[in-house]
């Protein structure tokens, strides 16, 4: 897309690995200066700065906010991309585990987001984009509490973005299958892998790098008039089972 953003500060939240680390990944090849946090230090190393948070800590996220700042000097994108779920039925999971489940997944880019807004309505403004997911679009059996959080996520964005504008801009990315360094322990090995890339119709699971321009084109001037919208990163869906062989 060969969007700049020489000069501009992006926070990005679990942003170490996985589709986290392909986000920071563009925008520091996009000029960007880069923060990322998680709950541990990165193995790998990057170009992007590291900030030790638990987002899930209201304290820890206003903290990361502020160090943005104090390093950067402003404040410019942040991408609430932290989050994820063991599989678990939800018959037998325990509250405590629910709780954190949804702690993670939407409380946390809450607390960011209220960081980040207040930093944004001070100065020229900003965008705040949601990395959720299409197990919030439909049912999510053995991600229950994980499903009703991105569904939640994508409706905290939408009511953000009227409360919050002219001067910040909410959005979210939807994001279906995607191939990461962890894939093959969730889909069970390749050939896992390749029957579930198999249901996506463009034949594919999508890259950390398919997720990362959506992210650079919906925090850039070009989507200047684009808020409250969520946008499907996920290749066309997936291919209903009863579809196979019918030709349909």
């Amino acid at each position: 897309m060969n969007t700049d953003y020489a000069g501009r500060a992006v926070v990005v939240t679990g942003g170490t690995r996985g589709i986290g680390a392909g986000i920071a990944l563009a925008f520091l090849a996009a000029g960007a200066n880069v923060l990322v946090c998680a709950r541990h230090e990165p193995e790998v190393a990057s170009a992007a700065q590291f900030f030790l948070a638990d987002v899930r800590e209201p304290e820890q996220a206003a903290a990361l906010i502020s160090t943005a700042l104090d390093r950067f000097g402003r404040l410019d994108v942040v991408i609430n991309n932290a989050g994820g779920a063991p599989p678990v039925a939800a018959a037998t999971a325990s509250p405590r585990l629910h709780a954190k489940i949804i702690e993670l997944n939407l409380t946390a880019p809450l607390h960011v987001s209220q960081a980040a807004n207040s930093v944004m309505q001070q100065a020229d403004g900003g965008s705040i984009i949601m990395i959720s997911s299409v197990s919030g679009t439909r049912p999510s059996p053995g991600t229950a509490a994980y499903g009703a959080a991105k569904a939640g996520l994508t409706h905290l964005a939408v009511s953000l973005a009227m409360e919050w504008a002219p001067k910040v801009r909410v959005n979210t990315v939807v994001v279906g299958l995607v191939g990461t360094e962890n894939s093959a322990v969730h889909y069970g090995g390749p050939d896992a892998m390749a029957a579930a890339a198999a249901t996506v119709p463009l034949g594919r699971m999508a890259t950390p790098d398919d997720v990362a321009q959506a992210c650079l084109f919906l925090a850039s001037p070009r989507a200047s008039h684009i808020t409250g919208a969520s946008l499907l990163v996920h290749g066309g869906g997936e291919r209903p089972p009863f579809l196979t062989g019918t030709g349909a």
